[in-house]
């Protein structure tokens, strides 16, 4: 199952570069989006190259939906081995600003969903003898580093990690394994229309490698987490941020000049 599977305008977001290449190492992947043209266009790029999947259309902050969700995917390829929990929203704001109804949204887009997906996801996950739980963050759950202000969005991703270690530990003996990931500067569609050309400079230039980051990073990793070569892995956070997080401002300055 990969949450949030279509791009959220043109061009390739996290969730359908993650179902791509989930589909193109074997996987039967279920497309989970709340609109069904986004999935289908990431279904059409997998069946392009004789990959399985298929569509689901849900909200993942109801917990009637994330039952279905889990039901239909052993439904149609007959067990639950690999929930991508990839949905996540923005909102302005800092906390004098921000909107009461806009934070408790991000909290339930971004955090209250992964507990649901997870919910109805583990128990079934057991009965096959485990799986693998991802869980997207950001590295704005550990540092403040935004363009713009939204500590509903920070605030979110810090739970987050709180709440994979959390999972992993409860759920170890189950083997069930859950990591998260911690993208830096990604240039996707969620954030291409919002900025210059100036901007996206700049974000480049912040983190060690000087390169920038897409969708398809995220998802070469992601792939990994889910993977049995990763059998010995639980409970991590995994930085894919061209070394942002090992860095600060200073050690920087020069080459953001």
């Amino acid at each position: 199952i990969v949450t949030g599977a279509g791009s959220s305008g043109p061009g390739v977001g996290t969730g359908k570069a993650i179902s791509i290449l989930l589909a193109k190492e074997g996987g039967r992947v279920l497309l989970v989006d709340n609109e069904t043209a986004r999935a289908r266009e990431t279904l059409a790029s997998i069946e392009e190259e004789d990959g399985v999947a298929s569509v689901f259309e849900g909200d993942v902050t109801s917990s009637a939906d994330c039952l279905r969700m889990v039901e239909a995917a052993i439904d149609r390829y007959g067990r639950l081995d690999i929930l991508v929990n990839n949905v996540g929203i923005v909102v302005k704001g800092n906390v004098v600003t921000v909107d009461e109804d806009d934070w408790q949204r991000v909290m339930d887009v971004n955090l209250k969903s992964m507990v649901l997906t997870s919910k109805h996801a583990v128990p079934r996950m057991i009965e096959g003898e485990g799986g693998s739980i991802i869980n997207m963050s950001s590295f704005l759950g550990l540092r403040s580093g935004s363009a713009f202000e939204s500590a509903p969005y920070s605030a979110s991703k810090g739970g987050i990690l709180a709440l994979t270690t959390t999972m992993a530990v409860e759920h170890g003996r189950d083997n069930v394994r859950v990591n998260a990931i911690v993208p830096g500067y990604l240039y996707t569609p969620m954030v291409a229309g919002s900025m210059t050309e100036e901007q996206r400079d700049l974000r480049r230039r912040a983190a060690p490698l000087g390169t920038e980051g897409t969708a398809w990073d995220v998802a070469w990793a992601t792939v990994f987490l889910a993977s049995d070569e990763a059998r010995w892995i639980t409970g991590v956070a995994l930085p894919v941020d061209a070394g942002l997080l090992a860095t600060s401002p200073l050690a920087m300055l020069d080459l953001l000049r």
